[in-house]
């Protein structure tokens, strides 16, 4: 008996060094985030950041072509769930809120009024401003006696898209604008464009129309005026890009010159830098309905969100504070990854072009409408709304019927 409790005893001795050092297990933090733009650089900034604190951060990035919703899902029925991931406004928020972790005292926190709260409750931390209208490239535009200052209404962006087309080989352009409505990029269509109907010519911060939507009713006259905005677009797309081109057609057309316009945002900025394009480039208002417009859409529109059941919420919040307080996290945001920073302590401005035009609009008094396409219900967007303007752009939709099918969508919502 004596030698069997000496062996238990040994043994014990044995577990208890082995977990106080060799098996203590080092900390790793798992991020899903959705944007493919800043993937190397995310990855970059979680390497040099491992070497400043030890703690390894695993970037893992699904966007673009890929559909993120559909393989964050997957994510979270495997065995390995992210302890960081992202959400788009109350659409996501309501699919995950069962999995979302309230932030407390944290030190980003009084640094930003842009972080996503319910009900008091502060659940996202504010990824970046992001910022989209018409893009456009300054240089043809000069060429063809077009000032982007007067690109406010529907009227204006008629005259100044059919004198464009009548130079096309003068200008050597396949196109006049870049527009993308495949399977590919449906989130340009259901969720970016769409925005304009719910938000466009509105004070900042109004939802009535979203408010609407979301009891299922339609605003017929609204929509309507927004339906003659899409065909306008895709009656000036190059066909191709239009109908199957994917994320590096359609930049890349704008981006080699090929077309004066883009319907994009600040986050192509990235892209931009990678492929060394380098012309004047800025951003004009979105006429999405009728009226004058002299705004743009801005808002932080997602936000990074901590895992409930995570392991690592700890070291999770560290690395968001570090990114949030720090320069090198300043650096990465500005610098690298071309952003539009969240957060008040940041010092400095970006010196990509888009991001640039992003920040002088948000200096300009009501030069912002809101971010609102996030706020719909749960794949309303991309799932239901996005194969209805691929049809419209097929021609396998009249405008009346393209109007008809948004109207019983948004009715059919309860």
């Amino acid at each position: 008996m004596k030698k069997v409790l000496s062996l238990l005893m040994v043994m014990s001795l044995v577990v208890l060094v082995f977990a106080g050092c060799g098996g203590q297990v080092e900390e790793s933090v798992v991020i899903y985030q959705n944007k493919v733009e800043i993937g190397e650089q995310l990855t970059a900034f979680a390497t040099a950041y491992e070497e400043e604190t030890g703690i390894a951060v695993d970037v893992k990035t699904s966007g673009g072509d890929s559909p993120y919703a559909e393989n964050l899902k997957a994510e979270f029925q495997s065995d390995r769930q992210p302890d960081i991931f992202v959400i788009e406004g109350m659409g996501g928020y309501n699919t995950w809120s069962s999995k979302l972790e309230p932030y407390e005292d944290q030190e980003w926190m009084d640094l930003t009024n842009l972080e996503f709260s319910v009900d008091g409750v502060v659940y996202g931390f504010p990824v970046a401003v992001e910022a989209w209208g018409m893009a456009y490239n300054a240089d043809l535009l000069s060429q063809a006696g077009v000032d982007p200052a007067t690109l406010t209404s529907q009227e204006a962006y008629r005259a100044a898209f059919e004198k464009i087309d009548g130079m096309k080989d003068e200008l050597g352009i396949d196109s006049v604008v870049a527009m993308a409505a495949g399977p590919d990029m449906r989130w340009v269509t259901g969720l970016h464009n769409f925005n304009g109907y719910l938000s466009a010519g509105l004070p900042y911060g109004d939802t009535t129309v979203l408010d609407m939507l979301n009891n299922g009713e339609a605003d017929v006259e609204r929509l309507t005026e927004y339906a003659d905005w899409v065909e306008l677009l895709f009656e000036y797309a190059d066909e191709a890009v239009l109908i199957t081109g994917n994320y590096d057609a359609q930049v890349g057309q704008f981006g080699t010159g090929k077309s004066v316009f883009i319907h994009q945002g600040n986050w192509i900025d990235p892209w931009l830098v990678d492929n060394g394009i380098d012309f004047p480039m800025g951003f004009a208002p979105h006429a999405s309905v009728k009226g004058e417009h002299n705004a743009i859409f801005i808002g932080a529109p997602s936000f990074y969100v901590i895992n409930s059941d995570s392991e690592n919420k700890e070291a999770a919040n560290a690395f968001l504070n570090y990114m949030a307080t720090s320069q090198a996290g300043h650096d990465y945001m500005v610098n690298q990854a071309k952003m539009v920073p969240a957060f008040t302590n940041v010092t400095l401005t970006p010196d990509t072009p888009l991001s640039a035009s992003a920040a002088e609009w948000l200096q300009k008094p009501d030069g912002s409408y809101t971010w609102l396409q996030n706020d719909m219900p749960d794949g309303f967007g991309m799932n239901t709304l996005g194969p209805i303007y691929e049809s419209f752009a097929k021609g396998d939709l009249t405008k009346e019927e393209f109007i008809g099918q948004l109207v019983q969508q948004i009715e059919e919502i309860q």
